[in-house]
């Protein structure tokens, strides 16, 4: 075979072996857990989602008054329980807290091609029953969706919480399928994500988190694991310093991977020092004490 031929037959296996996983990544097998609150009042409702689907969604009141209320959205293959023990410390601090399933996640509705715009809508389905302004927390995939929610909904939210969330879409995509695709994943990824830029018709870029970032000028805590190989410490500085000037802070938690910056020990300390400094409640009850 001429060396030509080989080569469009080479482009062309690649063309259709990474179009073939382009649908399976967004397929890719669930990976709920079970960790229903334990605390406060709990509601366990269903409500509309934005494609006429359903959205599982706890709503967890304090036993006293409600300092506010605390939206928290999951990543990608997660669903509501993961976010629970994330929940618990709002809860301790007597906020509300709601925390659902995006679709095609947990016990919601299915949805063949989940991605951020469609976590953002799930956000903006829980967001319009919350009652309020809410403080917003996502991690990864749920963080991205968090920042299209609040560039869209901008009165609707008064700080952000990002967990391991990235800056530049396609970049992190590459990065993130690049190490966890089994053995060619280095080789597959740039594909796999150039035929998601053109199925989504270039709109990827368009709601990079580091674009939205200078609109939305509000107090943002980022929270980062120091050993995040996919969205790296690097990634989070950067997306720190696209919002307006003095309003994003950035926690780096030692030692942890991807999933696991909320969970060390200094983690509550920057959150409580944050909320202290940000939300009038916190200040006012601080100086009461």
């Amino acid at each position: 075979m001429p060396f030509a031929g080989m080569m469009a037959g080479g482009a062309a296996a690649y063309l259709t072996l990474t179009l073939v996983m382009t649908y399976g990544v967004h397929r890719v097998p669930r990976r709920p857990v079970h960790e229903p609150p334990d605390w406060g009042r709990v509601t366990d409702a269903r409500i509309p989602a934005a494609d006429g689907g359903s959205l599982e969604v706890w709503r967890v009141e304090p036993e006293g008054p409600s300092r506010g209320t605390v939206l928290l959205a999951h990543g990608w293959s997660r669903n509501r329980d993961r976010m629970v023990g994330r929940a618990r410390l709002f809860g301790s601090l007597g906020y509300t807290t709601l925390i659902h399933s995006a679709r095609d996640h947990g016990g919601s509705s299915p949805y063949r091609f989940m991605n951020a715009f469609r976590f953002a809508e799930d956000i903006e389905s829980v967001m319009a029953r919350a009652g309020g302004p809410v403080l917003l927390y996502g991690h990864s995939a749920g963080a991205a969706g968090a920042v299209i929610a609040a560039h869209r909904n901008p009165r609707a939210v008064r700080m952000l919480f990002l967990e391991g969330c990235y800056a530049r879409t396609r970049k992190a995509l590459v990065s993130l399928y690049g190490q966890h695709i089994p053995v060619l994943g280095k080789v597959l990824a740039p594909g796999i994500v150039a035929w998601m830029h053109l199925f989504y018709l270039g709109g990827m870029d368009r709601v990079d988190p580091v674009r939205l970032a200078p609109d939305l000028d509000l107090p943002v805590l980022l929270i980062q694991g120091e050993r995040d190989a996919a969205f790296t410490v690097d990634c989070a500085r950067d997306l720190r310093d696209a919002f307006p000037a003095g309003r994003a802070e950035l926690f780096v938690a030692p030692g942890s991977d991807h999933s696991s910056s909320s969970l060390t020990p200094e983690y509550p300390v920057a959150a409580r020092a944050f909320l202290g400094r940000h939300d009038p409640q916190e200040t006012e009850e601080r100086g009461k004490r």
